[in-house]
């Protein structure tokens, strides 16, 4: 009886870091289809996340408007290429947002 209360806290615990370790910014980005157009360092299809951080470093509400243009998609900030909106939460569109913006 004890091993078996025991085995169930100790699953407990480990689904409940499973949203923890989805809120870490460079898995989430590998774990969706931002690398398809856009890197960290270099311009693919889309901007380097580096560019986007210093373009926006110190702009005010910049990761609230970063995580809209994740999540909805936007057109004509970098060129004629639109990015289409992305299969994300609200949630998950906030914490690549505020990743990108600590790249330098």
């Amino acid at each position: 009886m004890k091993i078996s209360l025991l085995a169930l806290l100790a699953s407990a615990a480990a689904l409940s870091l499973q949203p923890a370790l989805a809120q870490d910014g460079p898995a989430l980005f590998k774990s969706k289809p931002c690398a398809a157009c856009h890197s960290i360092d270099s311009k693919l299809v889309g901007p380097a996340l580096k560019d986007v951080a210093a373009t926006n470093a110190g702009v005010k509400d910049a990761a609230t408007t970063l995580a809209s243009h994740i999540k909805n998609g936007t057109q004509g900030n970098w060129g004629p290429i639109p990015m289409p909106p992305n299969q994300v939460t609200d949630d998950e569109a906030k914490v690549l947002a505020t990743w990108i913006l600590t790249l330098k």
